[in-house]
């Protein structure tokens, strides 16, 4: 675990490396931003809904199980898990947005 966390870490801390590499003489770098743009998009929207699919199913057990040891606390639970997955799901609909921004604002070439 230790060993992932750290490799994850390192390849995002390298990924802005690549941003501000040099062209090669001739080329226009702005060329691969569209094409990579997408890509982003693509991959975000997917690693966003994926997990907040995860939190809500975890939050939402989390709230069942709450309930089933405690009933009469059942509306104040219910409450909290209601707040909480709305913002779980505001994390995915920032994540579209993002998304969204990296499409048409840079459009593809």
């Amino acid at each position: 675990m230790r060993r992932s966390l750290m490799v994850a870490v390192m390849a995002v801390l390298a990924a802005p490396g690549l941003a501000f590499a040099q062209a090669a003489a001739g080329g226009d770098a702005r060329a691969w931003v569209g094409p990579y743009a997408v890509l982003v998009a693509g991959f975000a929207m997917a690693f966003a809904a994926g997990l907040c699919g995860l939190g809500q199913g975890r939050a939402v057990a989390a709230a069942v199980d709450a309930m089933a040891r405690q009933p009469g606390a059942a509306a104040r639970i219910q409450t909290a898990m209601i707040i909480g997955l709305a913002l779980i799901e505001s994390l995915a609909i920032y994540v579209l947005v993002v998304a969204m921004i990296l499409l048409f604002v840079q459009p593809i070439k």
